[in-house]
């Protein structure tokens, strides 16, 4: 499955791309933050530059306690320990991948090879009009399904997920301007070429190796992670005025703080 997320965020076209980075790696920190609790959630074993063959970007390995968040057809025959997921990613921003060319390789340790996520994500100062931006050979590219996210379209969210504070369609920036966003905003920006614009291509590749299961498993992984997605981004614009004026430095030393805190919060204390 591939999605396209359009974003609309910043003031400098040319650096759009590169600003919403850190409205990303903040979105990240706090999201991190709500979902983790109650013996669940993220535990962040690295967060480290790294440099290798010319790339430079960072390294992160976490731990992913999702027992309650699996559907009850997986816990009931899942063996104990084995809803814990390690996620090693290497974001060399725009682009961010794996050893595996993905950006996030997420492994269960008792599947091992028969269960994989990878997700590759490009992210692009477009609109998201470039086909096949991971350039896939023509017969895997012919077996993707391309599936369009739009962040103020309302439609696009299970009505549990929803929250009118993180709602694009309402939410109007005090620092920048920004939104809402109508129905048409991005038939808007095709008019209107110095308004930056942003999009996030990502490839998700699931493998889930279980006889009787492996689809039913698939397709839940990938409804899953559109929603992530949707409501991830959503949420990333309407707390534009939290992270907009913030620098690199500032979130690096936001995720260090954010990591003790996770720490503390697994292990109980």
């Amino acid at each position: 499955m591939a999605t396209t997320i359009n974003l609309v965020v910043l003031k400098d076209n040319k650096m759009v791309v590169h600003i919403y980075q850190v409205g990303q790696l903040y979105s990240v920190a706090e999201a991190s933050k709500n979902e983790t609790g109650g013996g669940e959630g993220i535990e962040v074993l690295k967060n480290e530059p790294y440099e290798k063959e010319g790339e430079k970007g960072q390294y992160t390995h976490k731990i992913y306690h999702l027992k309650s968040k699996v559907p009850a057809f997986v816990k009931m025959i899942a063996p104990e320990g084995s809803l814990v997921f390690h996620e090693k990613a290497w974001n060399a921003y725009p682009y961010c991948r794996t050893s595996e060319f993905s950006t996030s390789f997420l492994q269960n340790e008792y599947m091992k090879d028969d269960f994989i996520i990878k997700i590759e994500t490009w992210h692009k100062p477009d609109l998201g009009t470039v086909e096949n931006v991971h350039k896939l050979d023509v017969p895997t590219w012919k077996s993707v399904e391309v599936v369009p996210i739009d962040i103020a379209d309302g439609e696009q969210v299970a009505p549990a997920d929803y929250k009118a504070d993180e709602d694009p369609a309402l939410f109007k920036s005090a620092k920048t301007g920004r939104g809402p966003l109508g129905p048409n905003w991005k038939k808007e920006l095709v008019s209107k070429a110095d308004c930056p614009r942003m999009c996030a291509y990502k490839l998700v590749t699931v493998k889930f190796k279980w006889w009787g299961l492996q689809n039913k498993v698939e397709s839940f992984i990938h409804k899953q992670e559109k929603r992530i997605f949707t409501n991830f981004h959503r949420q990333l614009f309407c707390w534009i005025d939290k992270w907009v004026e913030l620098t690199m430095e500032d979130i690096r030393r936001m995720e260090a703080e954010t990591q003790k805190e996770l720490e503390q919060v697994c292990k109980g204390t």
